[in-house]
């Protein structure tokens, strides 16, 4: 809302007005609020949800410190969702489809967290909300959301192409063709198709509509929603999966969080992009921002969930967070790269899928189920192994600074 009231002053030719064009200062903006937001208005919140008896049910599994997190408050996903939205709602366009996409999937899926936490807390339902509601609700988040990437006439790529190139149905020259440092042009395309970046790959791209045939590109969507519903719950479970020690879960998506700002702004940044030779996506800018206020929401959640914690984000926080790192990284055609950033998650995701699938495996022909790890997800197998939570959370956030790496260098290694 404030970039319209200094898009305003800026035409009135008010001082300092102009800062507010810059991608790069309300990006930074974003992130202070969220920080100041979570960091100030944590504590009054964490203070009420404790007065409303909102603490933790703690299972006993049998692990170190684990009793004394019982009535640890919960819910304190809260806070995220709210230093992420707000500093959003101040900085960003309101009217740019990838921020209405974002603000959507945020709080569509911390919604469903919060009703699952409320079930679990207030009305000590153990289970919380069914599983298939759950599945449900994140099945219609990923269609709307992949409506929205896919129908959007604002969504579009602009790629290279020689000068020679020969246009194809629904692509069309662009204006916006610049001078090289070497004093050659780049040519770019414009193009509505659903393409995404193949990792690792030279001539890195890859069209859904594809799949469908020459002639069917207008059913592309057949293809591009179911997986992006895929992608929103398996990323949104495995934030979950992975929410199960202190500062394990917000630590490992503050880093994912700061390698996605990074390619966001590669990929909204035509120079950016001629020069690393990926596609360009018009008004992906605004995406920077939301991720700014993200991380911030995150480093600034860590003042009280680090160990030992004063709160737990609970399914507010984890479903929504995961969420968001799901359809962001959809929305600036990196979806491929989700299994290297996310690794965390999908390890976490696998040894629960593991111990489950091989427990029963054993049972039926063995009649005694076995275990791949001492428990799942895989941080209460190195708990049971004797590691302090801390250690743990420390190796896991080194190994996620790793996988953001090995991300971002694949905007050249290819």
């Amino acid at each position: 809302m404030l970039y319209y009231l200094f898009d305003y002053l800026n035409t009135l030719d008010f001082p300092g007005a102009g800062l507010f064009e810059y991608i790069s200062f309300r990006s930074g903006m974003a992130l202070i609020f969220s920080l100041i937001i979570s960091i100030l208005f944590g504590n009054r919140l964490i203070g009420l949800l404790r007065r409303m008896q909102m603490g933790e049910q703690v299972r006993d599994l049998g692990l170190e410190g684990q009793k004394e997190k019982e009535g640890t408050p919960t819910m304190g996903g809260l806070i995220i969702i709210g230093a992420i939205l707000i500093p959003t709602l101040l900085f960003a366009k309101l009217h740019n489809v990838y921020v209405l996409t974002m603000v959507i999937a945020t709080v569509w899926l911390g919604l469903i967290g919060f009703l699952d936490d409320y079930l679990k807390v207030l009305k000590k339902n153990k289970e919380g909300l069914a599983g298939k509601f759950k599945v449900v609700g994140q099945i219609g988040v990923g269609v709307i959301v992949g409506a929205m990437l896919f129908f959007h006439p604002d969504v579009k790529v602009h790629k290279k192409v020689e000068s020679s190139y020969e246009l194809k149905a629904g692509e069309k020259f662009v204006t916006d063709i610049h001078a090289s440092k070497e004093g050659s042009t780049t040519t770019w395309i414009e193009t509505r198709d659903m393409t995404t970046t193949i990792p690792f790959v030279k001539n890195n791209e890859i069209n859904y509509n594809w799949f469908l045939g020459e002639d069917s590109k207008s059913w592309g969507w057949l293809l591009f929603i179911p997986i992006v519903i895929f992608i929103v719950i398996a990323v949104s479970n495995g934030a979950n999966m992975t929410d199960g020690l202190d500062g394990l879960a917000t630590g490992t998506s503050a880093i994912i969080g700061i390698a996605l700002a990074v390619l966001a702004y590669v990929s909204a940044h035509v120079q950016f992009a001629d020069y690393l030779d990926v596609m360009y996506i018009p008004h992906a800018e605004e995406l920077v921002i939301f991720i700014a206020a993200f991380v911030g929401a995150c480093i600034g959640f860590l003042w009280y969930n680090s160990y030992p914690a004063k709160v737990f984000m609970g399914d507010t926080g984890s479903l929504a967070i995961g969420g968001i790192i799901a359809v962001f990284a959809i929305a600036i055609r990196k979806e491929l790269l989700i299994p290297v950033l996310c690794g965390i998650f999908l390890i976490e995701n696998l040894s629960v899928i593991l111990q489950v699938g091989w427990f029963k495996y054993t049972k039926k022909r063995f009649g005694e189920g076995r275990r791949v790890f001492l428990m799942a997800p895989l941080h209460h197998h190195y708990q049971k192994k004797g590691l302090h939570e801390a250690k743990i959370v420390a190796r896991f956030w080194i190994v996620g600074i790793l996988l953001a790496v090995i991300t971002i260098v694949t905007l050249k290694l290819r």
